[in-house]
This record gives C-alpha cells, sequence and structure tokens, in this order.
C-alpha cells in the first residue's frame, strides 16, 4: 500500500507554462496517469508530449510515449470530462491560492502546489477554504509526492526512488532528494515520500503525514526532516510520544542559523527564541526519534531505527 497517491491517481496539470510543461513530461514519462491540463487561454488546444520511458517508474510499460494532452479552461471542466482526482499546480504565484480553491471547489481530492512565493494571506484564506471540503493539499513551496513504481507527482527525480516500507516527510524539498537516496543506497525502499513544503501557512503537516503512515500497513518506519521555524516539528514529536507505534528517524537543519535572520524558506525563521533547531532536536530526543546530527546520516538514522 501507499499513502495520498498510487495506481488509480488521475491527475491534472494546473498551469502549462515552461516549468509546467517540462515536468509534466517527467511525470507521464515516470508513468503518472495524466489525464488534462488547465489553462484558460489555451482551453479546446491539446499539448503533445512524446519521448522516452522513464523506467524507474511504473513498470511494464513500452519503451516510449506518445500522448495528446486536452487543455480545459478550468478545473470543473475538466474534471467532468477526466474524472481526475488530483492536480498538480504550476500556477504563478499571484493566481495559484485561488487555482488551489477552484481544484477543492470542483471536487478534486489530492491538491499538491509547487508554486513558491505565494502571499501568506492568500494561503490563509486558500486554507480556510479547505477546511470544510474533504480535500488534502500538499504545499505550497514543496517538491510534491510519490509513490514509487505507482504514481508521481512533483518535480522530484523519480529514478532515486524505489519500493520498500518508509516513509519520507519533509519541509525541505533537497534533503527530501538527498534522504532519499541515502535510503535507496541502504537497500530502504520507500512507500511514499512527500515534502510538506517550507512555507508558514501549508496544506498538510507533519502530524497529518505521521498519521497516515502509521494506519498504512506497509509503511514499517518513517524519516522525518525539519528545520528551524515554527513549532510543527516539536507536534509532530508529541504526537510521536504519544501515537506511533512505528520507529521514526529525524533530522533538523539550521543548527547554526542566527535568530530573526530567514534561511530559504519563508517559514524558516526564528523569532523569540521559538522554533530553534535545539528546542526540536530536544523535543525528537524525548519522544524517542532516532536523530540523525548532520544530513549525511540520515539514512542511517532510519537504518538504526529500524535495527539494520
Amino acid at each position: 500500500m501507499s499513502i495520498l497517491c498510487g495506481r488509480d491517481t488521475r491527475l491534472l496539470i494546473q498551469g502549462l507554462g515552461r516549468a509546467g510543461r517540462f515536468h509534466a513530461g517527467q511525470i507521464i514519462a515516470y508513468g503518472t496517469e495524466v489525464v488534462g491540463g488547465v489553462h484558460p487561454r489555451r482551453a479546446g488546444e491539446t499539448e503533445q508530449f512524446s519521448g522516452e520511458t522513464d523506467h524507474s517508474g511504473v513498470q511494464g510499460r513500452e519503451n516510449s510515449f506518445s500522448v495528446d494532452l486536452p487543455i480545459f479552461s478550468g478545473v470543473a471542466e475538466a474534471v467532468d470530462a477526466t474524472g481526475a482526482n488530483a492536480s498538480l499546480i504550476f500556477v504563478p504565484p499571484p493566481a495559484a491560492a485561488d487555482s488551489i480553491m477552484e481544484a477543492a471547489e470542483a471536487g478534486v481530492e489530492l491538491i499538491v502546489c509547487i508554486t513558491e512565493g505565494i502571499p501568506v494571506n492568500d494561503m490563509v484564506e486558500a486554507k480556510r477554504y479547505l477546511e470544510s471540503r474533504p480535500v488534502r493539499l500538499i504545499g505550497p513551496n514543496c517538491p510534491g509526492v510519490i509513490t514509487p513504481g505507482e504514481c508521481k507527482i512533483g518535480i522530484m527525480p523519480g529514478y532515486i526512488h524505489t519500493r520498500g516500507k518508509v516513509g519520507v516527510i519533509s519541509r525541505s524539498g533537497t534533503l527530501t532528494y538527498e534522504a532519499v537516496y541515502q535510503l535507496t543506497n541502504l537497500g530502504l525502499g520507500q512507500t511514499t515520500a512527500l515534502g510538506i513544503g517550507g512555507d508558514p501557512v501549508n496544506g498538510t503537516s507533519f502530524v497529518d503525514a505521521l498519521e497516515l503512515f502509521e494506519a498504512d500497513p506497509a509503511t514499517e518506519g518513517v524519516l522525518m526532516i525539519g528545520e528551524i521555524g515554527g513549532p510543527a516539528e516539536e507536534e509532530a514529536a508529541d504526537y510521536v510520544r504519544s501515537h506511533m507505534t512505528k520507529p521514526v528517524a529525524g533530522f533538523i537543519a539550521g543548527l547554526t542559523a542566527p535568530p530573526g535572520k530567514r534561511m530559504g524558506h519563508a517559514g524558516a525563521i526564528i523569532s523569540g527564541g521559538q522554533g530553534t533547531a535545539q528546542s526540536k532536536i530536544e523535543a525528537f530526543r524525548r519522544a524517542g526519534i532516532e536523530i540523525a546530527a548532520t544530513p549525511s546520516e540520515m539514512g542511517s538514522a532510519m537504518a538504526a531505527a529500524l535495527g539494520r
């Protein structure tokens, strides 16, 4: 099994600019079932994608692919025509929050937003809008989610992922890739890996993801990668201590970051003595989480937590 996405995922791409087109091609090559695009000014057109299959992705496919992707004026029309149940957003920051709400209104179950730089007030409005709807938002400002060998929704390199029994959750895109690469090299494949994003207002938290992995019978352990800023990692540690029956390993980035200075992500800022790396590491330690002292030890920490 897996969480969030799999072989039954039918994906829309919202925003087919240069980045959207490039990654749509990579996602199709991986084997994800992409059923349409959304771009109001190009409604009625098709976008052709062709190339060599990504053999690290879904197995049992031809060596090459050619897809004519229909483009719709809006998400509701696309869902009605294709039965899409997931959407990937590459819409520029000023309109991205509206795109999230449009997808939710159309009944899309899983929304993954890659866009970075969405105004905080826009995301506050979007998150409030989603609260009364049966929808899961991943991101924004995230690399997406992948169930190896089944479905990729995002910008991560598919070839570093392998099927297995470790769940991965991270606020950092590049650290997600590094962690997965280490796990794969250690023979520890992944059930699902997701980047929840580094913005101060996002859709899915560490706790949300931990709950999903705890309920997934195929996941035997979880690697959690956090960073300075905000209380999310401390809240996750409390959840691990109270509810997780599976081993958890973790890493916190930003140990040497100066207070009051944003480091990379909009949410990675220490303010008023809160959200420091040390406080998060101490919370992990109290929860019995196996801690990686450096990024190069993330995979080995997970192996140790699993007793390998």
